[in-house]
């Protein structure tokens, strides 16, 4: 294969599984709607069942449905008939997902669980197949070919599943008004759900609080610069509230200045008004500070009470750039 059968092909398989998720459109009817409202308003979970590739869909669509508020419970359908059918409980509604909605463990799936009395949704590429004509509501997700060159692995027809299944968990997301605090609950770990829920003053309590009062003398300055190891001190009065910071640089450019710092004090070379953050912000925010201003700390306050440092590497460190 050639470079240009190479990309033929892949567009041509783009091109394809496009139009199947485009067709999806025109399946977002009254079912569709019933379904979203009968899982929102269900006192119980949502069980997804399927077989094959639809199984893996079924599991993906399980992942998010519960990273976004909605409890699911993943069950294999050749399971389901060999014994796990006892994870269904009363008030659980089950959704069925099969591109041709007519394999033999779908077949026996569908009966047992209208039997049970549990609500049936059946997400099929065949609206007149078994599974679909057994169900109470049915998501269609017909598409017109596979991307597959013999119109047979399950590509474009997984494809419009999986964005069915992303449809249904965003409609619920936003009937239940789930938002980035609901998130955040659901993802405490890694990188993602520190920036929702790692606040300025947990990283800023990592640190020692290097501070002067202005009146202190530039040897003070530099013995309380080198012993908190921040590369800066912030300068307060005896209440903490927060009149400037020498950094690095400042003690450079009063080198570059003053022939004698015998006698100058900390006010003298700090610079008034240094660049703040509220503790109780999202750490995110103190990178979108540190990016707008060039900078690589800002200080934490409450109510313009120092606070304490946070610094660039401590935004790296955990994960959030």
């Amino acid at each position: 294969m050639n470079t240009d059968k190479i990309i033929r092909v892949a567009l041509r398989t783009i091109e394809l599984e496009t139009n199947a998720i485009n067709g999806l459109k025109t399946f977002i009817d009254d079912d569709f709607i019933k379904a979203v409202k009968a899982i929102a308003g269900g006192k119980g979970r949502l069980i997804v069942s399927g077989i094959g590739k639809s199984a893996i869909i079924a599991q993906k669509i399980v992942a998010t449905l519960n990273s976004t508020g909605t409890p699911a419970v993943f069950m294999h359908a050749a399971d389901a008939i060999h014994g796990d059918l006892g994870m269904i409980q009363t008030d659980d509604i089950v959704l069925v997902i099969s591109k041709s909605g007519n394999s033999p463990e779908i077949k026996v799936l569908a009966p047992l669980v209208k039997n049970f009395g549990n609500t049936l949704i059946g997400m099929v590429g065949n609206t007149g197949s078994f599974l679909a004509q057994n169900s109470d509501l049915v998501l269609n997700t017909t598409v017109e070919q596979e991307a597959c060159p013999i119109n047979l692995a399950p590509t474009s027809s997984t494809t419009a599943q999986m964005v069915m299944g992303d449809a249904l968990a965003v409609c619920l997301m936003e009937l239940k008004e789930f938002n980035s605090s609901d998130f955040a609950k659901y993802h405490p770990g890694g990188a993602l759900g520190k920036k929702l829920y790692l606040r300025v003053e947990e990283l800023a309590a990592q640190h020692a609080k290097p501070k002067v009062l202005p009146t202190a003398t530039i040897k003070e300055v530099i013995i309380e610069m080198t012993a908190k190891r921040l590369g800066a001190a912030v300068v307060v009065d005896e209440t903490e509230n927060i009149l400037g910071i020498i950094t690095d640089g400042d003690l450079r450019r009063m080198l570059e200045k003053a022939d004698s710092f015998e006698n100058l004090q900390a006010k003298d070379i700090m610079s008034s008004n240094p660049k703040t953050i509220a503790a109780d912000m999202l750490a995110v925010y103190a990178l979108d500070e540190m990016r707008k201003h060039d900078i690589s700390q800002l200080v934490a306050e409450n109510n313009n009470i120092y606070a304490g440092i946070i610094h660039l590497h401590d935004l790296v460190k955990e994960g959030i750039i």
